[in-house]
């Protein structure tokens, strides 16, 4: 059965985290372990550790949201690889399933597959040498501007470029719907264009704006254009039964959460 869970502050510090989580009723939770906008992580003393690992819930690290794998300005390009291999790695020391991260913009580009190109290097980069055991995934994006990510076929042509590697996708059902994946069918959708076998956490947020809208606008659950019905479906999908789902809906989430366990059952 998949875990329900959600996005939680670490404010204080990682090991506040999951104590934030126990709070508003997550199975599983999914946190900042540094600041979005920037700045250096907060050492993981032992201590810390100790104190994570404590509530032995399953967990997830998102990147800050500044990463921009394909930028051909190397400050922000190997400052983004670098971020994302010390997130890895901090993970690991905390017992992280998953870190995921958008990949970054193809506006420094005149033709999209370049940028691809580059990001593919930069994960390359980033994994190359990585013995710890969180697992790199790639989140898909909302589809506006030059975002790399919003296409599962562009999803797809990365991970076949790197299959050394350990790599799957982190869904947000938004994101999908915003970039022209009607909600019905968004399942089948991903697994005839990228494979189910990939998919590892969902991202549950309903949308603000319409199928192909390309704008990135989360709402709660139920109160938004993906509905109750479509969460339902896919709460209750027997190919998802081993995929947890996280909330990053607007506001306290403590409602939307319990939205989602009741869905989960009827």
């Amino acid at each position: 059965m998949s875990l329900i869970g959600a996005h939680v502050s670490a404010q204080g510090g990682v090991d506040k985290a999951p104590l934030s989580a126990v709070r508003e009723g997550c199975e599983c939770f999914q946190f900042f372990s540094r600041s979005p906008q920037g700045g250096t992580a907060s050492v993981l003393t032992p201590a810390v550790i100790r104190k994570f690992k404590k509530y032995k819930l399953e967990s997830y690290v998102h990147t800050p949201y500044y990463i921009n794998l394909a930028s051909l300005n190397n400050r922000i390009k190997y400052g983004s690889i670098k971020v994302i291999r010390e997130e890895l790695e901090r993970a690991s020391l905390l017992g992280v399933k998953y870190v995921m991260s958008h990949l970054g913009s193809a506006k420094d580009y005149q033709k999209r597959l370049d940028a691809t190109k580059e990001v593919i290097k930069s994960l390359d980069k980033i994994l190359n040498g990585y013995r710890g055991k969180t697992i790199f995934l790639i989140e898909n994006s909302a589809g506006s501007g030059e975002i790399i990510g919003h296409d599962f076929k562009e999803i797809k042509k990365i991970i076949n470029s790197l299959k050394k590697y350990k790599i799957g996708v982190c869904l947000d059902v938004m994101h999908a719907f915003a970039s022209g994946y009607p909600a019905e069918t968004l399942m089948d959708k991903f697994n005839k264009e990228i494979g189910l076998k990939y998919l590892k956490l969902i991202h549950a947020n309903d949308s603000k704006v319409a199928c192909g809208a390309h704008v990135d606008r989360h709402e709660n659950i139920g109160q938004g254009k993906i509905g109750l019905e479509n969460f339902k479906n896919w709460l209750q999908d027997k190919r998802l039964k081993k995929t947890n789902f996280i909330l990053e809906t607007p506001g306290g989430r403590q409602n939307d959460i319990e939205v989602l366990k009741q869905l989960r059952l009827n």
